[in-house]
C-alpha cells in the first residue's frame, strides 16, 4: 500500500465523510504548487476557495507567524493584548469603516453580521421585537451553520438539519426587483456576495450592486456584503463591490484574512452599526486572539501595496482571455468570473466536473467541482504568468483530448 493509499484510507476509516476530496494527499507546498506524499508536484488551481490568495508559505506571513508564536498566542478577549487595537484600527481603515468585530471563521462572521442587523433593526431602526427580516439571494453559499444553511437553496447542504431558522426572505440573485419588492418596513438588511463563489463564480448583471446600495440606502436597510471569497485581492480590487465603486454598510470578511495560517474573520462596519453590541452580548474565546491579529495585520500590509490587486486584475484579464477562447468550443458551455477566478461548466459529453477534475489531476493541476457541470478555478494570486499558461494548457488538453 503506497503512502497516499495509507493516508486516504485512515482518513476513510476514521474521519466522517462530511467531503469527497480529490485523491491526493499533500505533504509541503509552497507559493502556487504543492506535492503530495508520493513527491508528485501539483499546480494549486484553487487556493482554498480564496483562503489561499497570497500563496502556501508566503515568507512574511510565516515570520509574522513565528514571531508571534514565541510572544503570545492567546488571551481570549478577558484580558487586552498588544494586537488588538492595532489590527483593529488597520483593518477598519483598510475598510474605509469605523469599526471592527474579530471572529474565526467565515460562517462564524456571517452568524455576526445576522445578529449584528437584527439588534440594530431593534435598537436603531425601531423594527418590532421577533419581526425582524433578512433579504437573500437565491444559490447563495454564506456557510453551513444552522441558521445559515435556514435560507440556503441547496438540498444538499440544507437537507435534514431542520427545523429551519425564521425570518429570511430568498429572492432571484440579480433580479433588483425581486429584491426591491422584498424590503419591507421590518428588513433589517440585505445579505449578498457581491460574486456568488459556491454557486459557480456568478457575476451579478451590471449596475445589480449599485441597484441594491440605492435600494437600501432609501429604505434604511443595511446593505451586508460577504466578501468572504470575493474579497481582499481575488477579483482585482480589494473588495469585489468596487468594481460597481459600491460601499456596503458591512463588510464579512474571512478566509485570506487569515493569509491560509490561521483562521481570521470580521464583521466591519461604521459605530452606528457594530456600537449596538455591548459586553457579554457576543464573542468568541479565539476571536481577534494574538496571533490571528499577527497575521492578519501582515495580510492588511500586503494589500496596502495594492500589488496583488494588481496581479489579479492582470493576469485575470489573461485567464478569461484564454477561457473565453474554449469558451468557443464544443467542450464548455459558459464561463464567468471577475479577477483570478472563474467558474467553467463543462458539456456533459466531456464528463462532470469532478471527472475534469479528476483528469487534470493525473496532469498536475489541482481544481474543484461544483453543482455537478462546473470547476472552479481560483489559483492563488502569487502565480506566475507561466504556471498559469501551463495551467491552461493542461485544461485545454483534458477538454479537447
Amino acid at each position: 500500500m503506497t503512502a497516499t493509499e495509507r493516508s486516504i484510507a485512515a482518513a476513510e476509516k476514521y474521519s466522517a465523510h462530511n467531503y469527497h476530496p480529490l485523491p491526493v494527499v499533500v505533504a509541503t507546498a509552497q507559493g502556487a504548487w504543492m506535492t503530495d506524499v508520493e513527491g508528485r508536484r501539483y499546480l494549486d488551481m484553487l487556493a482554498g476557495y480564496s483562503a489561499l490568495n497570497f500563496g502556501h508559505g508566503h515568507r512574511r506571513l510565516i515570520n509574522a507567524a513565528k514571531e508571534q508564536l514565541d510572544r503570545v498566542t492567546l488571551t481570549s478577549r478577558a484580558f487586552h493584548h498588544d494586537r488588538f487595537g492595532e489590527f483593529c484600527t488597520e483593518l477598519a481603515e483598510l475598510c474605509g469603516m469605523e469599526m471592527v468585530l474579530p471572529m474565526n471563521t467565515g460562517a462564524e462572521a456571517v452568524e455576526t453580521a445576522v445578529k449584528t442587523a437584527r439588534k440594530w433593526g431593534y435598537r436603531v431602526k425601531g423594527v418590532p421585537d421577533g419581526k425582524a427580516k433578512i433579504v437573500v439571494a437565491d444559490n447563495n453559499f454564506h456557510g453551513r451553520t444552522t441558521t445559515i444553511i435556514s435560507f440556503s437553496t441547496d438540498e444538499e447542504a440544507r437537507a435534514d438539519y431542520g427545523p429551519y431558522t425564521p425570518g429570511f426572505e430568498i429572492v432571484p440573485y440579480g433580479d433588483l426587483a425581486a429584491l426591491e419588492a422584498a424590503v419591507d418596513e421590518h428588513t433589517v438588511a440585505v445579505l449578498l456576495e457581491p460574486i456568488q463563489g459556491e454557486a459557480g463564480v456568478l457575476v451579478p448583471p451590471a449596475g445589480y450592486l449599485a441597484g441594491v446600495r440605492r435600494v437600501t440606502r432609501e429604505r434604511n436597510v443595511l446593505f451586508m456584503a460577504d466578501e468572504i471569497q470575493s474579497g481582499l485581492g481575488r477579483t482585482g480590487r480589494t473588495f469585489a463591490c468596487e468594481h460597481e465603486d459600491v460601499v456596503p454598510d458591512v463588510y464579512i470578511l474571512g478566509k485570506a484574512l487569515g493569509g491560509g495560517v490561521v483562521p481570521v474573520s470580521a464583521v466591519v462596519s461604521s459605530r452606528e452599526v457594530l456600537g449596538v453590541h455591548k459586553p457579554g452580548e457576543h464573542g468568541s474565546t479565539f476571536g481577534g486572539n494574538p496571533l490571528a491579529c499577527a497575521v492578519a495585520l501582515e495580510v492588511i500590509a500586503i494589500l496596502r501595496s495594492g500589488e496583488y490587486q494588481e496581479r489579479a486584475a492582470r493576469l485575470g484579464d489573461h485567464l478569461h482571455h484564454e477561457l473565453g477562447l474554449l469558451a468557443g468550443g464544443p467542450a464548455v458551455t459558459a464561463v464567468r468570473g471577475r479577477g483570478l477566478w472563474a467558474g467553467v461548466d463543462i458539456a456533459p459529453e466531456i464528463g462532470t466536473g469532478r471527472e475534469v477534475s479528476e483528469r487534470l489531476m493525473a496532469r498536475g493541476v489541482l481544481v474543484k467541482d461544483t453543482h455537478g457541470a462546473t470547476i472552479r478555478i481560483a489559483p492563488p494570486l502569487v502565480i506566475s504568468k507561466e504556471d498559469l499558461d501551463w495551467g491552461l494548457e493542461r485544461l485545454r488538453e483534458v477538454l479537447t483530448g
